[in-house]
């Protein structure tokens, strides 16, 4: 109603003058302001809880911090010339990068096939979806205690007994050898989240118009032509989502590794994140501690923005 009365008049008028400009700025100020207003209480949020403990974390990864007294000593680039040095930190490291990106392609691999054939109409489809959506439910350490019992390498483990009982293979040692307890532990990284991210794309694909399959079906397209012409570019945003998620899931990944194999052997399974709770908080070390977590963000940064580049380009590409 105070449109109607103040903005007719000064149409009317042929044009505006002086004080009706300034009013009508005025106006726009204050809806400005008032739109703005609901970006604060999100601001303060982010200052609290990411800047403030951001910029602590910086200054704190310069010295000797040890959290046990007040008294800290400024060390210069120490705590960061140790991270880079350290193979405990870098193998930790490294394990951590392969672990992402090794279960973010090979769950996208087996997720949108799978996808594909959760959407099809056969008998008990419902109940096929559940048991595949359920590795998700309980959490990634309980899944890595029970599969502690399946991959133990001793001959009472779940596998090594049947593979003693059918084909009289010996012991093998899924989590006391470097490469098997890597591989171990992706795998069940798969397993546990390829159910989930099948949903994910499943629910894109029941979006996806059935007359795009009928016309290609008329036009005498196979279904590899269909799955590769029309389903996937079609699920490239939901692949931005499922491979992000993967990716963010993979780089904090701690439960898992601890519950399955305590980091072992040796440091093999070792995560970033373990390191950086044993040798900075029940270490003491807070300096390394936060030196260790500057390093982390900047490391998860990184591979986020180059994922987010691929997955925009291709999503460009596809359309």
């Amino acid at each position: 109603m105070a449109t109607e009365t103040s903005a007719p008049p000064l149409v009317r008028a042929g044009g505006l003058s002086a004080g009706a400009d300034r009013r009508i700025s005025r106006h726009r100020l204050r809806e400005r302001l008032g739109t703005q207003a609901f970006l604060i209480p999100i601001t303060v949020v982010l200052a609290l809880f990411f800047l403030v403990p951001l910029a602590e974390s910086v200054y704190w990864s310069f010295t000797d911090y040890s959290g046990f007294s007040q008294s800290s000593h400024l060390v210069g680039l120490r705590n960061y010339r140790e991270i880079f040095t350290d193979s405990e930190v870098l193998t930790g490291l490294g394990f951590t990068l392969l672990y992402a990106v090794a279960t973010t392609v090979i769950v996208t691999v087996i997720a949108i096939p799978l996808a594909t054939v959760l959407n099809r109409r056969f008998p008990g489809r419902n109940a096929v979806r559940a048991a595949f959506f359920f590795p998700a439910v309980p959490s990634m350490a309980l899944l890595g205690l029970v599969w502690t019992f399946v991959l133990s390498p001793l001959s009472s483990g779940v596998i090594n007994s049947v593979l003693g009982d059918v084909f009289g293979v010996g012991p093998v040692p899924w989590l006391s050898d470097n490469t098997l307890a890597k591989v171990s532990v992706v795998t069940v990284g798969v397993w546990a989240q390829a159910g989930w991210h099948a949903v994910l794309y499943l629910a894109y694909l029941q979006s996806v118009p059935r007359d795009y399959y009928e016309a290609a079906t008329i036009d005498g397209a196979t279904p590899r032509q269909q799955f590769f012409r029309i389903t996937l570019p079609l699920l490239a945003p939901a692949m931005t989502v499922s491979q992000f998620l993967l990716l963010i899931n993979g780089l904090r990944v701690y439960d898992l590794p601890f519950t399955l194999t305590k980091g072992g052997p040796g440091y093999a399974t070792t995560t970033f994140t373990q390191v950086l709770i044993q040798r900075g908080v029940s270490g003491g070390d807070y300096g390394l501690g936060a030196a260790l977590g500057v390093v982390f963000l900047v490391a998860v940064a990184i591979v986020l923005f180059l994922q987010l580049s691929v997955t925009r380009r291709l999503e460009r590409r596809f359309r």
